[in-house]
């Protein structure tokens, strides 16, 4: 479902140069996929989903939780990355659709990189 889109943000020059970092992975195996995906949750309700973010393009650290890593590769980390990249419109609540869509295509990203042995250079 969404290799597509995973596909084409690979193919970006910013959203490429993210990967998990082997503590990361460590992590993610420590807490388990459903306990990352009730992070990642809640992340994107609070910190992308209301309507009016007065921080919106610096609510979501570059490092510090696998699910902000996460966020940046696939363009989930802002208003406008998710207009640009998945069109859901910066104004208004996210719907609980597109909130799904988003901790889906997150957690899709972080699986992927799980499988891979190591972190590309």
């Amino acid at each position: 479902m969404y290799q597509t889109i995973l596909q084409n943000l690979s193919a970006s020059s910013f959203r490429h140069r993210f990967h998990l970092a082997e503590k990361d992975k460590a992590y993610v195996l420590a807490k388990g996929y459903d306990t990352i995906k009730r992070h990642a949750q809640d992340f994107i309700s609070k910190r992308i989903a209301p309507a009016n973010l007065p921080n919106d393009g610096r609510q979501t650290p570059m490092r510090g939780h696998p699910v902000f890593i996460a966020q940046h590769a696939t363009a989930c980390c802002c208003r406008q990355c998710i207009y640009k990249w998945h069109h859901f419109s910066p104004l208004g609540e996210l719907s609980s659709q597109q909130q799904d869509y988003l901790v889906g295509l997150i957690m899709a990203w972080i699986e992927e990189q799980m499988q891979q042995t190591k972190n590309p250079g």
